[in-house]
């Protein structure tokens, strides 16, 4: 009897066992995202302020000689950069913003959706749009400000890595929140 048990046993496990294996699910490595605080950027060589998070870095462009007012907003924890310029305004606004538009919609080859979020405040006499590319974009956030007479200030978010709005969906949550800060809070230093 005990044979008999054994056996039926062994032949359960034998053929049971004989199913192809289900491989585990892709996971990605969770990131923490840190309480945000706010600063203001405003230093004497450049023109214009704005607030952003203390974990971000500011970084002069260094290949811009032409362009001094270029900078980088680096996010070091996340390998991400907001890379912003700055053009002044010579009776070539509508070419400036013409290009600036152009740029942004190179990226429909990947984009499942572009939304335009625009931009006014009236006081501080700034102007702009929000971009926000759904998809696997190389770019997911870009946005433009501008006083129509005198300057234009671009900024277009790039992470370190392989597009993948799932794995990167809460870092770009946490640096959205900072560029809506940076657009809102933005403002040319009275002369």
């Amino acid at each position: 009897m005990m044979k008999k048990i054994i056996f039926i046993l062994l032949v359960a496990v034998v053929f049971g066992s004989c199913s192809k294996p289900t491989p585990k699910p892709v996971g990605y490595y969770r990131i923490e995202i840190p309480q945000n605080e706010y600063r203001t950027f405003a230093d004497d060589a450049y023109p214009y302020q704005f607030q952003l998070s203390e974990y971000a870095q500011v970084k002069p462009r260094p290949d811009t000689k032409d362009d001094r007012y270029w900078i980088d907003i680096y996010y070091p924890q996340f390998d991400g950069t907001i890379y912003c310029s700055y053009k002044a305004v010579n009776n070539n606004f509508q070419e400036i913003t013409e290009d600036t538009r152009e740029f942004v919609y190179k990226h429909t080859v990947k984009a499942d959706d572009i939304t335009e979020q625009p931009f006014v405040n009236d006081e501080k006499h700034v102007y702009g749009i929000l971009y926000r590319l759904e998809g696997n974009t190389a770019s997911p956030t870009q946005f433009i400000l501008t006083d129509s007479v005198s300057y234009l200030f671009r900024g277009a978010l790039y992470f370190n890595a392989k597009p993948n709005k799932d794995s990167i969906a809460p870092v770009l949550d946490f640096i959205n929140a900072d560029i809506v800060r940076l657009v809102e809070s933005f403002e040319m230093k009275k002369n």
